[in-house]
Parts: structure tokens; sequence; C-alpha cells
């Protein structure tokens, strides 16, 4: 079984440098009013993953520190988990260490490793319940009363739940794009009207890709014809020659006498054959040059109606490149992109058609569903008030009898609710039902709900009850209450420490108390005093044993630590406690 069995204390409240060390089986956390006990709870909710206070830190301190250490058995879900986190488990010890600085930052170590608080949380489900006057008042609600029920009854309800669950979370994922769609139909059908006006004249102009950088060109070249006739030609003569002009001398002419004048002589030097060979190179170029010239002079349109039509198409270009890209290329990447987006828009009626077939759909599954669930709950309702009942005639409560009322609300109208029962009823993340303990606490009266009908005493038992019963059924290793015993006194008191004690032989249980009838049935009792300065030192949280307990229960009895009536009682609670272990 997994134990906490030691923590330690530093700078935490009035607490300055304490150890508290716990053990197996059932454990009573005693002192005056003041001393210090509640920060027991407060350490242990730390190590588990509870919010950091900065205000927790001790006046003058720089941070607050709690350390555990737990015994986890091999296999645990928790110890599974901490070596996930990488914590390592000495011979399946545990340390856990929580440090809040006065600035509010907090850290968090598991086994050595530093981890998020998170995980610290994820390991309280496993290992540790809770309960203080804080989680008396979370019972009096009905979702918190919902949770309870559905944690007793297990498999029963969790497994139609999850299944409940997934439809109704695909219903409002449904609900969500069908209101979209429908709402914002209006807007969608403008969207589309614009995109079919900007395919029709992009369709009407049919641009092809580089189409627009191809027209400047041939505008540039048809603008300037004249001039660069007049260019070639020129150029053409001085390479090649000009007909009219049989004297004048041309490039050709001249780079051929060149070439003839080295060929005479190149047998004589290699290097002077090579400059030959090059000679004869530039007269080819010079003369494949002058050809394309004239090729060139002779293709040249000078035409000006195709100049008009190019400019013409220029201009129905440029209106698509103004509208819909930078480019024709750009503009037909719109074109395709719009059209798929178009394609999209006008098939919003075939999914609205598709998504309210689903809904529907949905809604009759999620009332199969909510019934099951239902039904689930009442039976776990039944066994669950049955059980509780019984725990309360243990703890001086024999005539109380516990009961559920799960009801349903009637929905506004149909469309907002799910059909159960032959209702429409509101439906929620949970199902349909409102859950809510109700508490008769003698014969003749009606059940009440446990807000109204529960003194404080009354309530304590029924959550001391709840959690028996979730003991025998979804056990923790240890149960941790904070004057769970509140409001109550005498006989029924005697009862609460003697059901502390029978739950502490199957699971660790450490109690806060201020009750003398509810420590003497621990198998070990802490003291927690203040020194003469105001704090809680390291030898502020002792073990007491023989006379030293029968000095501290005699204290809690009558104030009086050396009271013969006092001491007597005392002796007599714990040989009852004997008696009864």
């Amino acid at each position: 079984m997994s134990v906490l069995e030691e923590m330690r204390i530093r700078s935490l409240g009035v607490i300055d440098d304490a150890v508290v060390e716990l053990s197996p089986g059932f454990t009573a956390v005693t002192g005056e009013t003041g001393a210090g006990k509640t920060m027991v709870v407060t350490s242990l909710a730390l190590l588990l993953g509870g919010r950091a206070d900065p205000a927790l830190v001790r006046i003058g301190a720089k941070a607050a520190v709690v350390e555990g250490r737990l015994t986890l058995s091999a296999g645990s879900p928790a110890a599974l988990r901490a070596e996930e986190a990488g914590a390592e488990l000495d011979d399946g010890t545990l340390l856990i260490s929580r440090t809040v600085s006065a600035e509010g930052r907090s850290r968090a170590h598991l086994g050595g490793r530093s981890v998020p608080v998170g995980v610290l949380t994820e390991l309280a489900d496993d290992l540790v319940a809770v309960h203080g006057q804080t989680d008396q008042q979370g019972l009096l609600r009905p979702a918190r009363q919902r949770k309870a029920l559905d944690r007793y009854a297990g498999d029963a309800v969790s497994v139609p739940h999850a299944t409940y669950a997934a439809a109704y979370r695909r219903l409002r994922a449904v609900a969500t794009e069908l209101d979209e769609l429908t709402t914002r139909a209006r807007e969608r059908a403008q969207e589309a009207d614009l995109l079919r006006f900007g395919l029709n004249e992009v369709a009407g102009v049919e641009p092809r890709a580089g189409e627009d950088t191809e027209l400047a060109a041939e505008a540039e070249r048809l603008g300037h014809a004249e001039a660069l006739a007049s260019a070639a030609a020129l150029a053409h003569a001085a390479l090649a020659g000009n007909p009219e002009d049989p004297e004048g001398v041309d490039a050709t002419t001249l780079v051929a006498g060149a070439g003839r004048s080295l060929e005479t002589v190149r047998a004589h030097d290699p290097a002077l054959a090579g400059l030959a060979d090059r000679m004869g190179e530039i007269s080819i170029l010079l003369a494949d040059v002058a050809g394309e010239l004239a090729g060139y002079a002779d293709n040249l349109d000078a035409d000006p109606l195709r100049l008009a039509a190019v400019e013409e198409r220029r201009a129905a270009l440029t209106g698509l490149t103004r509208k819909y890209g930078a480019d024709i290329t750009a503009v037909l990447a719109w074109a395709e992109e719009s059209a798929a987006r178009l394609t999209e828009l006008e098939g919003d009626d075939d999914r609205i058609g598709e998504l309210t077939v689903e809904h529907d759909a949905l809604r009759s599954d999620l009332s199969v569903l909510a019934q099951a669930l239902t039904d689930a709950r009442t039976e776990a309702a039944a066994r669950f008030a049955e059980a509780v009942t019984a725990e309360l005639a243990s703890l001086a409560m024999p005539h109380a009898r516990v009961s559920f009322d799960i009801r349903q609300t009637e929905s506004a109208d149909e469309t907002s609710g799910v059909e159960v029962g032959g209702r429409s009823v509101v439906y929620g993340p949970h199902g349909v039902d409102e859950v809510e303990l109700l508490l008769a606490p003698h014969p003749g009266a009606q059940p009440r709900p446990i807000a109204k009908g529960a003194s404080g005493g009354e309530l304590s038992r029924v959550m001391l009850a709840v959690e028996v019963v979730f003991a025998g059924t979804d056990p923790v290793p240890t149960y941790l209450f904070d004057e769970v015993d509140a409001g109550v006194g005498g006989k029924a008191a005697v009862e609460v420490g003697r059901r502390l004690a029978k739950l502490a032989k199957s699971a660790q249980v450490v109690v806060v108390t201020h009750l003398p009838q509810v420590a003497a049935f621990a198998d070990r009792q802490l003291l927690v005093e203040k020194t003469n300065d105001g704090s809680v030192t390291r030898s502020g949280v002792t073990v007491l044993e023989g006379e030293e307990r029968v000095r501290e229960l005699s204290r809690m009895l009558a104030g009086q630590e050396d009271s013969e009536t006092a001491r007597a009682h005392a002796e007599e609670l714990l040989a009852t406690a004997r008696a009864d272990a």
C-alpha cells in the first residue's frame, strides 16, 4: 500500500521548520487553536499541486518549502506516472518537494527531477483525498453531488457518459457550423456574386500566362520600327557595304583583306598562324551578323494597325492586373483559387442539408444516450444512498435517511432540448440530469437538500459517510481530513472516531481535529505547539505516547492537563478506543 511517511515544512505560515512524521493507519494531529495544525493540510495540498499563494510564506523568509517522502506500491498508477515524468524511486520511496517564493514563483521536484506542477496534480488523484471545511461547502453544490454519484457508479455511468459526451461534442460542432452557414448566407451569396463577376471578366479576356510581357516587348518594337530599321540598315552597310556606293569601304572587306595578308606568311610563325585563324573567325562572325541585320530589316513590321491591336490587347490585360493580380500569371492564379472558392460557396446549400440531417440524427441519438445515462445514475443512486445511510447509522445518526433527487428541466421549446421520457428537456455535456443529495435526519422529516436540511455536525458526518463508501469502491491510499468533525460532539464524536479508525484499516488516514473523542481512536497522535516567539519549530511537532497523550487529551477535554477528572475521562476514551481496535 502507498503511504505518506513524512513531511518537512519550512517557512510556511506560523511554521518555521518542522517535521511531521506519519505512519500507516490513523494519525490525529492536535494542538491549541492557532498553533498551525491546518498548515499540515496546506503543506500536503502544496505537495499535490495546490495553488501557490505567496501569502503563505513566513514573514521575513525568501521562500516556503515543503518536502514529502512517500512509499509507493510497485506498479501502482502513481509510481508509473512518476517514472514517466523522469522521477527516480529509491526502493519504492518517492521524494516530492514544492517551493513557493515570496514573489509568488513556484517550483516542483519529483524524485530529484524538476517537473511541472501539473504532474503533482495528476499524482494527487491516485494518492490522496483531501477533505476540509471547503470540501463540505463543495458537497453542497449539485454539480459536485452529480460527480460524486458518477464516481461511485464507476463504469456503469462512465462508459455511457463517454459515449454521450462524444455525441454531445459532435452535436455542438455541427450546430456551430450550421449556424455559421445559415446566419452568414447573405454575406456568402455576395461573395459568390463578386467571384462570378471576376471570373467572367477574366474568362472574357482569355489571357495567357506571360502574355503581358510578350506584348510589352512587341509594342516597344512596333513603336520604334523606323528607328530600328534605319539603325539596322546603317549597321549592315558598315559591315557588308552599300550597293549604291561601290567605292565605299566596309568592315567585311577590310577584315577579309587582313586575313589574306596573314595567310601568305602564316607558315613562317605559329603565333601569326593563330592570329590568322582568329581573323577567319571574325570574318565568319561579321558575315553572320550582316546577314541577320539584313533579315531583321526585311522582317521588321511597321504596321500601325498591328501596333493599335497590341495596345488594345495590353489595355484589356491591364484592366485585369489592376483588379486581380500584379501580372497575368498572378491573375490566372487568382482565377484558379476563386473558382475553387466559388465551388465551395455554391455547395453551401448541399452542406446545410447534410448538416441538418446529421444534426437531427445526433439529437435523436442523444435522447437515447441521455436516457441510458439517467437509468444508470438512478440505479447507482439507490445503491449509493443505501450505503451512505448505513454508514450514518454507524455515525450516531441511526434514523437518518439519504436519497437522491434525479430530475430534468423541461426546455423552453422542442428545438433547444432533447426528448427524454416523452418530454423535451435541457441537456448539457454531462447529460440531462440534475442530481441533488437529500437528507431526512429523522423519521417523519421530509427529505431536503443537505444544504438546507443538515446542520454543521450532520453535514460533517454525511461527508465522512460518503468518503467511507467511496473507500470501498474507489479507494485512494491516503485520506486527509481537516476538522471533518466540526459541529460534532458527545456520542456522535465517538462514533466519528470509531468510523475513521475503521477506514484506517484499509487506508492511511490523517485527521486534523480538536475533538479528544476522535483523537483517542488514532494509532498515532501528533501535537503541534508554538514556541514563545509564536512559531512552530522542528521540536514543535511531536509524537505523543503514554502519559503525554493522556495529558493532551485531558487538555482537549477540559482545557486543563492536570485535571484528575479530565485525566480519568481521557484514559477511559483511550481504553474504549483500544477495546474497539
